[in-house]
């Protein structure tokens, strides 16, 4: 069997250096329909970002990302393309509601902490790449430490060193054997039959002691005028004698052992300063912030009453789009190149009611198209994990083989479609109500259906749905 080993970062980058606009626009196809516009813009964007760490660096440094405006009601796409795009790139990705933000001296977050989220997402997508680099070699590092407590050294070592076997092992015949054992070609050739039977599981069950590190001093908060915020003063390091690392001896079996050395051995072998490093550096270059809702803080001021905080919001985040320097507790980060894709559905205000300084950094605006009918049907079928596919493999733990007719579609797209015109339009969350309804009666008997095979038509949608879509209010409510 062939063993798959997934790409280093630079193999990783090399592939995404020769990905044309086009390319990255038919990556994104397969997981989002339609809005081609919008999937341009960001497919430019991340071309000029790879573009750009091949210049000179003075000139990479003048050169600014430009950032995009989504415009376009809930449930197109917008959240997606955004996603995906981070997914293709393996850029540190951070959604926010910039609504959750206000100005300094109103009920919320300080703006600034969108950064330190962003790269506290950096140091875990670094750390998990480290870890599978190393997981190899931790692995037969605390092999070796689970065959040290299995079999410790030979009576001969033991006494040298002042040590003495475990007392679970008196008495037992393989102490008898490990005692009346002195040389070192027998201690090794058992070892290696441990070593054997420790990696077919067959010592799993066995009782072995282990000192553990007691859980860490927990993290400490403030609650300031910005909301609750991490204290970035390190306690242990300031009080090193009385938060030291203490340790303490639990008996376990050789299974749990083996996991938790394991884990012991992989932080062993990776180098934090390194991870925090390489984790920065990864979100002033290739970083992507994701602002929702930012129609919600557009708008310029009343003067008085809730609203007053809307521009005092955009004036707080102008500054990190800008590019400014953000205190983390990993450092100082820079902003001027972390890509941000703003997204509004703008039923109220326009872009233009932005101020004209946040207007001026974000340069791209596309618009989303509401979903038709078509594009029902498609997000049903198409993309790699589309709905159809979610249920059918969701019913088939339960051993029921799913099947839906092209007709059963067309009515669960039309139903959608009509609810989104007569109630709110929600785009495509639409369909997870629709298709939650239509699957009621199968999911609940799922279990203890006898007949295995079923297969969802048009009437069977209509007869689970038009009860409900005949009564106006009541739809307004279930669908």
């Amino acid at each position: 069997m062939a063993l798959y080993l997934p790409p280093t970062a630079e193999e990783q980058q090399v592939t995404l250096d020769e990905l044309t606009p086009r390319e990255i626009v038919g990556e994104l196809d397969k997981y989002v329909v339609g809005q081609q516009a919008a999937k341009r813009a960001v497919a430019i964007a991340l071309r000029n970002r790879m573009r750009r760490q091949k210049l000179t660096p003075d000139l990479a440094e003048e050169i600014m990302p430009k950032n995009i405006v989504m415009i376009g009601p809930t449930g197109v796409g917008k959240t997606e393309i955004a996603r995906r795009l981070a997914k293709l790139t393996n850029s540190p990705f951070l959604k926010v509601e910039a609504s959750k933000f206000t100005e300094v001296g109103y009920v919320g977050r300080d703006v600034e902490s969108m950064i330190r989220d962003l790269v506290e997402i950096a140091i875990d997508m670094v750390r998990e790449e480290k870890l599978e680099d190393v997981s190899d070699k931790a692995e037969l590092n605390a092999e070796e430490r689970i065959l040290d407590l299995l079999l410790p050294p030979t009576p001969a070592r033991a006494a040298e060193s002042g040590s003495a076997p475990p007392s679970q092992w008196t008495g037992s015949s393989q102490a008898v054997g490990y005692l009346s054992d002195t040389g070192g070609d027998s201690y090794n050739r058992t070892r290696e039959k441990f070593r054997q039977q420790l990696r077919e599981g067959k010592l799993d069950e066995r009782q072995v002691e282990l000192e553990v590190r007691e859980k860490s001093f927990p993290a400490f908060e403030i609650i300031s005028n910005q909301g609750v915020e991490e204290m970035d003063i390190n306690v242990k390091d300031m009080l090193p004698n009385l938060f030291g690392q203490r340790t303490k001896k639990r008996k376990m079996k050789v299974s749990e052992a083996f996991d938790y050395l394991i884990q012991e051995e992989e932080q062993r072998l990776i180098d934090m300063d390194q991870v925090t490093r390489v984790a920065v550096e990864r979100v002033e270059n290739s970083g992507i912030i994701f602002l929702d809702e930012i129609d919600k803080i557009a708008g310029r001021e009343s003067g008085h009453g809730p609203d007053v905080s809307r521009e005092g919001v955009q004036r707080d985040i102008l500054p990190i789009v800008e590019g400014t320097t953000v205190n983390t507790r990993y450092g100082m980060v820079r902003t001027d190149h972390i890509l941000f894709i703003a997204a509004g559905a703008f039923h109220v205000s326009k872009p233009s009611d932005l101020i004209p300084e946040l207007q001026g950094r974000f340069p791209i605006r596309v618009e989303l198209q509401s979903l038709t009918m078509e594009d029902f049907i498609k997000i049903l079928t198409e993309p790699k994990s589309s709905l159809v596919k979610q249920y059918t493999a969701l019913l088939e733990t339960e051993g029921v083989k799913l099947e839906f007719t092209r007709d059963a579609l067309d009515e669960v797209a039309r139903f959608a479609f009509r609810v989104n015109e007569g109630t709110e339009n929600i785009g495509a969350r639409r369909l997870h109500t629709i298709m939650e309804r239509v699957l009621d009666e199968i999911s609940f008997d799922a279990p203890e259906m006898k007949d295995k095979q079923i297969t969802v038509d048009a009437a069977y949608v209509n007869r689970m749905l038009a009860d409900i879509v005949k009564d106006q209010d009541l739809s307004r409510y279930i669908l």
